[in-house]
């Protein structure tokens, strides 16, 4: 009887490991429980808008739900800091911007690219510039003309100070031989606000990608000049680059993608870099970023984080030129 027992018990014990086992694979299965998604700017945005979709359409591939957090503040810092402060364990993600390879060089954060894990870039739309539809330039080489003829006359606007479209301005004017302050900035709170600015007078020129200003380019309120590109925009082939029209070999753009904190388990990075290209790809993504113009850019995880590390270098060497270093 006793050894019966004995046998009976050893049975139990084993089953009882084998179910804990089989419990422990099945709880390692990553993604097992939802996931936050931090937007570090504010709800109704273009980040906003864009991260949202994805969040959406990465639930169905993930299984679990991907839930968006709007932790603005800090121009992008607080978002971005929540981001690489958060557990290293794939269920805190988020969107970093071009903001992330600024902010430092600007002596607002220590963070930079290497606190995060990059997962794919989305989304890139570079700088275009804007005057009104009565104003008497038409091309950016006779308003850089006329700024050389009356410096500080003119005025620019766009983006709070020290934001990317600050960046591709202040860049622009340094880039053309001028001092910095050549075309004072106007800081506003966003191109909406910088393009309303312009439509009313009040300032004479702005810096914004060509989609954020498209409804008043459509409404004969504005036009758009010139863009910062290698190649025109898709659809716009009138509208020159900067380097065709000035000689002026600078880029700066506005940029999106997904990234965790540094050090996530290679699983997790994996299988959330092959929910976003998906989402990415499809046909409901492709029509909403159409719909609103923004620009459909890919890279993974490795390339994405390759970009950011060259934007990093690049922005420095423009913010400290333009004086916007500390």
């Amino acid at each position: 009887m006793l050894r019966n027992l004995v046998t009976a018990a050893l049975g139990t014990a084993a089953f009882a490991m084998g179910a804990m086992t089989f419990a422990g694979t099945a709880q390692a299965e990553y993604p097992e429980r939802p996931i936050t998604w931090i937007v570090p700017w504010g709800a109704g945005g273009g980040t906003d808008a864009t991260s949202r979709m994805l969040a959406g359409l990465m639930e169905k591939e993930l299984g679990v739900p991907v839930s968006v957090v709007n932790r603005d503040g800090g121009s992008g810092v607080v978002g971005h800091s929540a981001i690489a402060n958060a557990a290293p364990d794939g269920y805190t993600i988020g969107t970093a911007t071009v903001e992330i390879a600024m902010m430092h060089h600007a002596g607002l954060t220590e963070l930079d690219h290497t606190a995060y894990t990059p997962i794919g870039l989305f989304n890139a739309d570079p700088a275009a510039f804007h005057v009104s539809a009565d104003s008497e330039y038409n091309t950016i080489s006779e308003f850089l003309e006329a700024a050389k003829a009356a410096p500080g006359e003119m005025k620019s606007s766009g983006t709070g100070q020290g934001g990317i479209w600050h960046l591709a301005m202040a860049g622009l004017v340094v880039e053309a031989g001028l001092d910095a302050n050549a075309v004072p900035w106007v800081p506003s709170k966003g191109s909406a606000a910088g393009l309303q600015d312009l439509v009313s007078g009040g300032v004479d020129i702005v810096s914004c990608s060509y989609p954020e200003a498209a409804s008043l380019i459509s409404a004969g309120k504005v036009k758009a000049l010139a863009v910062m590109a290698d190649e025109p925009l898709p659809g716009l082939e009138d509208l020159p680059t900067v380097k065709s029209e000035t000689g002026i070999d600078l880029k700066v753009a506005t940029w999106r993608g997904v990234a965790g904190p540094a050090g996530l388990p290679v699983e997790a990075v994996n299988k959330l870099s092959a929910a976003l290209e998906t989402a990415w790809n499809s046909e409901e993504f492709t029509a909403f970023m159409a719909d609103r113009g923004f620009g459909k850019v890919w890279m993974d995880g490795p390339a994405y984080g390759a970009f950011m590390a060259e934007a990093d270098a690049a922005n420095g060497k423009v913010m400290e030129a333009a004086g916007l270093t500390k």
